[in-house]
């Protein structure tokens, strides 16, 4: 397979010489030689040149299975949405269509409605058998900031594919609120795959036998089926929340500040069992399942299936190795969903299957999982709205 390379002076030529390894081969600690690296893989990734910045890569950028990525110093207001085509580099795009730079130095608005493309700090000289996949990060998710991640010479988003060297960029296009960012905001997340994908529902009906993948019988076709819940807290009757246009700013790096009436519509059970989706309009719902995710796999959510209804769910699918475990008490948490309905008001009722979560073996288990160690921000959880908002 030949590089997909980037024509960058700055960047270190020396990062990228060939990888003459013919198969994959376990390195110290590693369990298997194919699966979704774990934090400590991602370390060795780093010591080895393979991800690399101006600066240095900071240790609290790892989670247990996947990187955080940072916004750089500039921001260009663009046109429109677009891939670079296996031809093309993104910058040289960028010169029809991009409208103006904005400096992030110093923090900017990012408003709605407007779709921008910022170039990261993190850049790649993946081995030949290694890809990275991406994701915007949950809390990035829960205020509704659509992300993608695009390379040069790209024809997928939020795809790097095996042996791609050059620098990574991000589109962002804020939905519901306007957001404040600043060089080094962490919006999107990436994960590393050494081989190719390696889940099946065999090994998902395995793994829920022996370590119940969620609270009750498990609907497993093509991932594990998770419904929703539309009862609600049996207290307060509370299901979910809609997102207030025009409610102010959020900015990005600050938690637990903002007021939670401000920003969103409370969303109570009325006595049936089901809640109409106003198009375009964001909500927050939650699962109905307790998930668990074991130390051995990560997982994701596929965020979209037109087959089962008109709306998006999950913006932001990666679930790390111990969600739901560990702290949690073994009993699992619920996934809190990202739903917005697309062209027409669609009904969804209390049970429904919206969305699939696809677990992927790890290589090995990393050293330390989600949950209170690592300051977790969603461990444990029922219906929560992202960490910019004040916690009752």
């Amino acid at each position: 397979m030949s590089r997909v390379k980037s024509s960058d002076a700055d960047t270190p030529t020396s990062l990228f010489e060939a990888d003459d390894a013919q198969q994959p081969v376990l390195t110290p600690g590693q369990t298997h030689a194919v699966g979704v690296l774990p934090a400590h893989g991602i370390e060795n990734m780093i010591r080895e040149k393979q991800i690399w910045a101006s600066g240095g890569v900071n240790d609290d950028q790892v989670q247990p299975a996947s990187l955080d990525l940072r916004l750089g110093d500039t921001a260009y207001r663009i046109r429109a949405s677009f891939l670079p085509g296996e031809k093309g580099q993104v910058m040289d795009k960028l010169s029809r269509l991009a409208y103006h730079k904005i400096d992030l130095s110093q923090g900017a608005v990012l408003e709605t409605g407007c779709v921008y493309l910022v170039p990261l700090m993190e850049a790649l000289a993946l081995p030949e058998r290694t890809a990275g996949f991406a994701n915007p990060k949950s809390s990035t998710g829960r205020i509704d900031v659509f992300t993608r991640l695009i390379t040069d010479f790209g024809v997928e988003f939020d795809k790097v594919p095996a042996g791609y060297m050059g620098h990574l960029y991000l589109e962002v296009s804020p939905r519901t609120f306007p957001v404040l960012v600043r060089t080094g905001s962490r919006l999107s997340q990436i994960r590393f795959r050494r081989g190719g994908p390696n889940h099946s529902d065999a090994e998902l009906k395995r793994l829920h036998d022996e370590q119940g993948l969620v609270n009750g019988p498990a609907n497993i076709s093509d991932g594990l089926g998770l419904s929703i819940d539309l009862k609600g807290d049996t207290e307060t009757g509370l299901i979910g929340y809609r997102g207030k246009r025009h409610a102010g700013l959020i900015d990005v790096d600050k938690p637990g500040v903002l007021p939670v009436l401000q920003y969103w519509e409370p969303i109570y059970h009325g006595g049936a069992n089901e809640i109409i989706l106003d198009p375009d309009e964001f909500y927050i719902l939650a699962s109905r399942e307790a998930v668990t995710i074991p130390a051995s796999h990560a997982a994701e959510m596929m965020p979209f299936n037109p087959l089962v209804g008109e709306f998006r769910v999950h913006y932001a699918g990666f679930f790390d190795p111990g969600f739901g475990a560990g702290e949690a008490g073994g009993k699992g948490s619920r996934a809190v969903l990202e739903v917005r309905s697309r062209e027409v008001p669609f009904i969804l009722e209390h049970g429904q299957i919206i969305g699939r979560l696809v677990y992927e073996r790890l290589t090995d288990v990393p050293e330390n999982l989600y949950g209170a160690s690592l300051n977790s921000n969603y461990q444990a959880q029922g219906l929560k709205l992202s960490k910019h908002f004040k916690q009752d």
